[in-house]
């Protein structure tokens, strides 16, 4: 069994935080393009819940990852998109990397504070020119003595505006471009790095997502991840924990647009009764609830393997594929039972509609996960060749 009676307690708490603390503001953040992100994170860190799965030694609860999977699902409780994707680049996307190969003297540096939600972290991996492509990237960070110098550019940066350090992958060398890459944290405030512009997007609007430049950007080497040219290999591996997260913050966040959809087609009559009497609206709702349970199960299983230290790369990609693709379907089918007050921004079917949206796109493209499973399967085109 996955959860135990510690995950329940740990999850009823978070349960409590996310009803007191989120969801009342959701409307005015969303409003608004942006939530508090430093306030919210401090509170986040104050009980222990950006560090579930971070080693005790710098500020984390040492717990195994399913703890983390919990976390994830139960951020699908939030009332929208944004506000649970920053946090899940905080926990699951900026720092998984840094807290299995940093170094004691960068972990102290930027993990500890964005487990204690001192700090808020982004990840810079895609750019204009290579967003699913990640081994295309062109952002340099070029050795100078004890230094790199950064020049190049980051996009659809989550967290972005706000953050206060970015897990920056960028080419360190000119050989094979998937050795050629390293992993390295930027403080925000380093002299050459300027916040272009906050993006404006269809989806997601209560988080920030920045377009980032580096102009002769010089830091330490010592703020590098690991060994230098590993940083590809870094990267997939944290993308595992990601792909993962995306799965299972959206299983709860599913099960609350069927619940709505059914409560608001059962009080709406048409043609003599209600919506929801209409065989096509009840049959399909049953079938978007079965497709839930089904990527949740894979979902645990992942997680699982994920725990006894295996590679977990193809169920994750399943997971993130899966997901990507229901989320469209499930919300598409909901908003249309909604009719007119599906078009409305006002509903939630609108908003997850919108938000959800973007899960077939970020942390790699449908596309990209298919093309990574047909590898996988030894199926891909010229593999043979």
């Amino acid at each position: 069994m996955l959860f135990t009676a510690d995950h329940e307690e740990i999850r009823r708490a978070l349960q409590k935080f996310i009803a007191a603390e989120i969801n009342p503001f959701v409307d005015e953040w969303e409003k608004e393009g942006v939530f508090p992100a430093h306030d919210l994170f401090r509170k986040l860190g104050a009980l222990g819940f950006l560090g579930l799965n971070k080693p005790v030694e710098f500020g984390g609860q040492g717990l195994d990852y399913s703890y983390a999977l919990m976390m994830a699902e139960e951020l699908g409780t939030i009332r929208c998109g944004g506000v649970p994707m920053a946090i899940g680049v905080q926990t699951d996307m900026a720092t998984p990397a840094l807290a299995r190969f940093g170094s004691d003297e960068v972990r102290r540096e930027f993990l500890s504070p964005a487990i204690a939600g001192d700090a808020v972290a982004c990840i810079g991996v895609s750019e204009p020119g290579a967003g699913s492509d990640v081994a295309s990237i062109k952002t340099s960070a070029r050795s100078d003595g004890g230094d790199y110098v950064i020049n190049g550019g980051k996009m659809w940066i989550t967290n972005g505006v706000q953050a206060d350090w970015i897990c920056l992958l960028a080419n360190t060398g000119d050989g094979p471009k998937h050795r050629n890459k390293s992993l390295i944290c930027v403080p925000m405030k380093t002299k050459g790095v300027q916040v272009a512009r906050k993006l404006d997007k269809m989806g997601m609007h209560s988080s920030d997502t920045a377009q980032i430049f580096f102009d002769d950007v010089r830091v330490p080497k010592r703020n590098r991840i690991g060994e230098e040219g590993q940083g590809f290999t870094y990267q997939m591996l944290q993308f595992q924990e990601e792909r993962l997260w995306a799965a299972a913050a959206c299983l709860k966040a599913h099960e609350f647009i069927i619940t709505e959809t059914i409560e608001y087609t059962r009080n709406r009559k048409a043609f003599g009764q209600s919506i929801l009497d209409n065989q096509v609206v009840h049959f399909k709702l049953a079938e978007m609830q079965t497709e839930v349970e089904l990527l949740r199960a894979l979902t645990y299983r992942a997680a699982e393997a994920l725990i006894a230290g295996e590679d977990v790369t193809k169920l994750a990609t399943m997971a993130k594929l899966k997901a990507g693709r229901l989320g469209r379907v499930l919300t598409d089918a909901c908003l249309q039972f909604w009719g007119g007050m599906g078009f409305m921004n006002e509903t939630p079917v609108s908003r997850a509609y919108r938000d959800t949206r973007l899960a077939s796109i970020g942390g790699g493209a449908d596309e990209v996960m298919l093309s990574v499973l047909c590898k996988m399967m030894g199926t891909l085109p010229g593999m043979n060749q």
